[in-house]
């Protein structure tokens, strides 16, 4: 498979096989068009991916190859060399700048993933009580409890967000160094630290963040979700006439009535919330 896929991704690689492998092929399916897509690693780790991926051919008459699906830094290089002609990203700096190279048509908001606020069992700042994301970083900021700042752009772009609209600043102690090795092992230094922090709720569950210990003490605020956006050829991506209608065709059938209600039927069957659908579909903001 892809170089990029198999340096940093082996363990996804051989979760599509091994879920691939136990499924039927939907009569004629081999007759219908294939679109090549490259999705962040999430959407796969999860579940709902290969389950959308299937409902596909019978919503939009398409056979779906996904060809990567890795962090961002493993995807991206494979859309912009046209080795995918579809991609579904986090709406990032990434993004933009493929949009900014010609590389990406309009990026259009199709979905969310939920982020989530972990942190010591006793819960010192009481968390668990809190309403919302915004009232959970009031009383660790009014507890002086410690919260990580976690290097990863979305969670620590979430975080700032929340403090924002609880109209508190963080103290030294809410920006603790994140000194893991690598962004699957931030909760051993959340640990390590005794403090609280913000990640996405797909890897904590899924075992590839482990826990160490702490616990997911809120979830379920809107606030906290990202959004998945659909990343189509742009005028200087090299896919050619016929790819760039085959990924339009599969990411309108994703923005959908019909897309959007098959998301909700893959993340239930997949054990979510994991994949939040959108009500609308317009252009990412």
């Amino acid at each position: 498979m892809l170089k990029a896929w198999r340096s940093g991704i082996g363990l996804l690689a051989l979760a599509w096989a091994t879920w691939a492998g136990g499924q039927s092929p939907a009569p004629s399916a081999t007759a219908r068009p294939v679109v090549r897509v490259a999705v962040v690693g999430g959407l796969l780790q999860s579940g709902v991916w290969p389950r959308l991926a299937d409902k596909a051919a019978v919503g939009a008459g398409l056979r779906v190859d996904t060809v990567a699906a890795a962090p961002k830094e493993g995807i991206v290089p494979v859309f912009a060399r046209g080795d995918a002609d579809l991609m579904l990203i986090h709406g990032s700096d990434e993004s933009y700048a493929l949009l900014a190279a010609g590389l990406a048509a309009p990026l259009r908001a199709w979905a969310a993933n939920e982020h989530v606020l972990v942190g010591p069992a006793d819960d010192p700042a009481g968390v668990a009580q809190a309403a919302d994301g915004a009232a959970a970083m009031a009383r660790i900021v009014a507890a002086d409890a410690p919260l990580l700042a976690f290097r990863d752009p979305g969670s620590f772009t979430i975080a700032q967000a929340l403090f924002r609209r609880a109209g508190v600043r963080p103290g030294p102690r809410q920006q603790l160094y994140d000194d893991a090795e690598s962004p699957q092992s931030v909760l051993a230094s959340a640990a390590r630290q005794g403090a609280y922090a913000v990640v996405g709720h797909i890897p904590v569950a899924s075992g590839k963040m482990p826990s160490h210990g702490l616990k997911v003490l809120l979830h379920g605020d809107p606030a906290m979700r990202r959004v998945y956006v659909l990343v189509e050829p742009g005028p200087a991506h090299p896919a050619n006439a016929e790819r760039r209608r085959l990924a339009r065709r599969l990411a309108d059938y994703l923005l959908s009535a019909r897309g959007q209600a098959d998301l909700r039927a893959a993340d239930r069957e997949a054990g979510g919330p994991w994949v939040f659908a959108l009500t609308t579909g317009g252009p990412a903001r």
